[in-house]
């Protein structure tokens, strides 16, 4: 799954980038979700006094909404993207407003100024109001989303790659960089989406089918532990596979 994300400040083509995007991408056959990032602090969907609200404040910890036209999944708390992740399975993933992420970036301004505050090494476009006066700025592309979408989605289908796990980097740096600096070598082309240890690691653990995300210290420890018991019975073979099932009571 590619996921990347479009920002900027309000009103500077955001939404309208995306929709095109999304247009071309699905014109494309590529499936495609998104995530929308509200920033408005006192945002929330439910409302105080609905049904749904009531069990929340009755101490539910998940509350879902069917409807005959959509079904609304309501946490109580804010999701990290890795965890939003989670749900998807989709060739693309669009956030807008997102930058909490090494995902790959777009940046959507009215002017130059606007795209200074928020340049760093992971944008590889920019778009919006500023593509009306202008095709490149520090090296980078100013793409117009709506005169020249396919464009966009071209260099989008170049550029985005399968996304890389997000760690902190004190919790792993074991390609030698952090997730953002490499996902930064990956857009440059001084590196491949391959160099992620994690992703070409000899454990993967999933729970509940879910794949979890574990880095090579853990890794190490639980590789050492399973060959250190198994190697011990009939039928252990060196650099053969094992698989491991644990069920809950």
């Amino acid at each position: 799954m590619k996921i990347f994300s479009v920002f900027g400040i309000t009103k500077s083509g955001k939404t309208t980038t995306i929709e095109n995007i999304i247009r071309e991408l699905r014109k494309r056959r590529y499936t495609v979700g998104s995530i929308k990032e509200i920033h408005f602090e006192a945002f929330a969907i439910d409302t105080p006094g609905s049904n749904t609200d009531r069990h929340r404040q009755a101490g539910s910890q998940l509350v879902t909404a069917r409807g005959n036209k959509e079904t609304d999944i309501l946490f109580d708390r804010r999701l990290s993207v890795d965890e939003i992740m989670r749900f998807y399975d989709f060739d693309y993933v669009v956030m807008e407003g997102v930058t909490d992420t090494c995902a790959p970036k777009i940046i959507t301004a009215h002017n130059t100024e606007e795209v200074d505050e928020r340049l760093d090494e992971t944008v590889f476009a920019i778009s919006g109001k500023l593509a009306n006066t202008m095709q490149e700025y520090k090296g980078l592309p100013v793409i117009n989303a709506i005169t020249e979408r396919e464009r966009l989605v071209d260099l989008i289908v170049e550029k985005v790659f399968t996304r890389l796990p997000d760690m902190p980097p004190e919790c792993c740096s074991a390609c030698g960089f952090s997730c953002t600096e490499l996902a930064a070598r990956i857009l440059r082309g001084q590196a491949k989406r391959e160099d992620c240890v994690i992703t070409d690691g000899r454990i993967s653990l999933e729970i509940d089918g879910q794949e979890i995300t574990i880095v090579p210290f853990v890794q190490d420890i639980l590789y050492n532990a399973v060959t250190g018991v198994v190697k011990e019975l009939d039928g252990y073979r060196e650099n053969g596979e094992i698989v491991v099932k644990i069920k809950g009571k």
